[in-house]
């Protein structure tokens, strides 16, 4: 029997286009809701893989607007729209996310008004499946509370210049996940994480060497590094923390961490349950 509540890692990397590490998305399944955190490039294809069709996913979850989380969010719609196993949605496709949600949905749906057009004469595709419900939010609040599931969002800290950006927290069954989103260190996600049984974290690591490059020095300034992360893990104290968005960089010179390297340098700092995400990879609070 399946479990009740599963999250699975759909994308683990970052914007680089590597075929072993797709761009950030998540799976939440609570019960018979289906839920995706971020639409990064190959979203689709890790649910087709999965054997959900996509057409099935209730909700959309949106952390901030940076492409390589939304990127594949017109994959998501278009595709959960055409007919075959791996499409069929015949109702408007649920989307919340920080203001500026409506904005980049309103201008999709204009942006592929004609493929919309098209398929609904030649397909006859039911009109509903080809809309797009949209909402936003902006500050911390319940978002989503039904069938026992209830979804909180929580504004993160992903630089000065980088706003909004959000995280999210699951409470179903008695379980709790957090995912964090892009941010720095932030004391309101260890508030909203604190003692969940599953933490969803993202993290960056440069060589030393290599930030003597600037657009290192930046990227690096928008994320959390190990020591970082570790902190939070040791001030949330989860049961399981995870690490995922892995922004693993190098300046062409200097070649990027290894993950051994990244397990090293958050062992230095923490002594608690972790991992280092994969995509596909599967967990069960």
């Amino acid at each position: 029997m399946d479990a009740p509540f599963k999250v699975t890692l759909l994308g683990t990397g970052m914007p680089l286009p590597d075929p072993l590490r797709f761009r950030p998305s998540t799976l939440i399944e609570a019960g018979s809701q289906k839920i995706l955190v971020d639409a990064g490039r190959g979203a689709t294809m890790r649910l087709f893989q999965l054997g959900i069709p996509i057409g099935s996913i209730d909700l959309l979850l949106l952390t901030h607007f940076h492409s390589d989380h939304v990127v594949g969010l017109p994959d998501i719609w278009l595709t959960g729209w055409l007919g075959g196993k791996f499409g069929q949605r015949t109702r408007p496709m649920r989307v919340l996310g920080p203001q500026g949600t409506l904005h980049l949905t309103h201008h999709l749906r204009e942006a592929f008004s004609a493929d919309i057009a098209i398929r609904m004469a030649d397909e006859d595709l039911p009109a509903a499946g080809s809309r797009i419900d949209a909402g936003e939010f902006e500050r911390n609040g319940v978002i989503h509370d039904r069938d026992g599931l209830r979804i909180t969002c929580f504004e993160v800290d992903h630089g000065d210049k980088i706003k909004p950006a959000f995280g999210y927290r699951f409470d179903y069954a008695g379980k709790s996940v957090a995912l964090s989103g892009d941010t720095r260190y932030c004391e309101n996600l260890i508030a909203h994480a604190e003692a969940v049984d599953l933490l969803i974290h993202e993290v960056a690591m440069a060589r030393p060497a290599s930030m003597d490059s600037e657009r290192i020095r930046r990227v690096m300034g928008h994320h959390s590094t190990p020591k970082d992360a570790a902190r939070v893990f040791a001030k949330c104290a989860p049961k399981l923390a995870v690490y995922n968005h892995l922004v693993l960089i190098g300046d062409g010179v200097n070649a990027p961490p290894t993950v051994q390297e990244l397990i090293d340098a958050t062992r230095r700092e923490y002594d608690g349950a972790f991992a280092v995400g994969e995509d596909l990879m599967t967990f069960c609070p």
